[in-house]
């Protein structure tokens, strides 16, 4: 199974990072880090006759290694209740994605993939990550694809999230349930 990670945290080696890093530590993995990337954003052209034109930066890089992938891990921090914008403005070019001739089954392939999503907040993502949860589900609901499982950790400064011992444990039975060792 290929694995991939989607890592939206703005911060190299950020809580998020450290806990995806936790919970795939047997594991091998592709790791896309979107602040690496230059992804612009998505220019509503649905309803234009001639549709969306080439944008021109690295979306398709991305996009081409998660279609590559079986299973897919959205990685993100929790601003302001929601997905990082890095991982907000990835997703949201999916749009473009499906209406462009180079990827006529974008979203058949896309319904094939498990998705898990590892986020981090600050004061008590268990109850106020869900709606990022709820969030991620209806994405992949649209898509048709399996959402196979979550962890919300706690952490606010960089290296909290090492004590919380709750995520750490979630994130490694997260992974152990894929039954993929590297």
């Amino acid at each position: 199974m290929n694995i991939t990670v989607i890592d939206g945290g703005t911060r190299k080696g950020g809580n998020t990072e450290v806990l995806t890093n936790y919970a795939l530590m047997e594991c091998e993995y592709n790791k896309i880090d979107l602040r690496d990337y230059d992804i612009r954003p998505v220019v509503d052209y649905r309803h234009s006759e001639s549709g969306f034109p080439e944008v021109g930066d690295e979306y398709n890089d991305v996009i081409d290694q998660v279609l590559r992938s079986d299973i897919v891990v959205f990685a993100t921090p929790i601003y302001w209740f929601g997905m990082s914008g890095l991982m907000k403005n990835f997703i949201d070019r999916w749009s473009q994605t499906m209406r462009d001739d180079r990827y006529p089954d974008f979203k058949h392939q896309m319904a094939q993939k498990k998705m898990y999503v590892i986020a981090v907040g600050g004061i008590n993502p268990s109850i106020k990550g869900l709606s990022l949860i709820q969030q991620f589900q209806y994405i992949f609901d649209f898509i048709g694809a399996e959402f196979a499982g979550y962890v919300l950790g706690q952490a606010n400064k960089p290296g909290e999230i090492e004590g919380d011992r709750k995520a750490l444990l979630a994130a490694k039975q997260l992974i152990s349930n894929l039954e993929v060792k590297g």
